[in-house]
């Protein structure tokens, strides 16, 4: 499904609508971080509005890679010093606060690329077809 996004703040405000939950979850994946995911999404918003007009194709592949090149940015300035910190946060509550904790922890613990495929099989649902290239 294509869709024209003329440079609106409707077209902007209905792509968020409808991708914005879902590309804050994987920002904060990559980051690990809430405010620095949901600064990651809103650039990519910002810069969205910024262009008058936009052929997307697959507007959630484009948002998608938008946001995944965005949290690379910040944890690139992370790694060169150029930004706090890296803060912590939990993926989400669970019914068992421990586990749910230790989870967290190995998934941090894992290097950006394959924490971003974790996510993307376990939370986001795709398939092991989608994953591979």
């Amino acid at each position: 499904m294509g869709v024209r996004h003329d440079g609106s703040n409707a077209s902007a405000a209905e792509l968020y609508e409808r991708y914005g939950s879902a590309l804050h979850r994987y920002a904060l994946m990559i980051l690990a971080n809430r405010q620095d995911a949901e600064d990651a999404v809103q650039q990519v918003f910002a810069t969205l509005l910024r262009r008058r007009r936009l052929e997307l194709g697959s507007p959630e592949a484009y948002l998608r890679t938008a946001v995944r090149n965005e949290c690379f940015s910040v944890l690139r300035r992370r790694r060169d010093g150029t930004t706090s910190d890296l803060q912590l946060e939990p993926v989400g509550a669970a019914d068992r606060p421990d586990e749910r904790l230790a989870l967290d922890a190995a998934l941090r613990a894992l290097p950006a690329d394959p924490r971003e495929v974790v996510h993307l099989r376990a939370f986001e649902g795709w398939t092991l077809q989608e994953l591979t290239p």
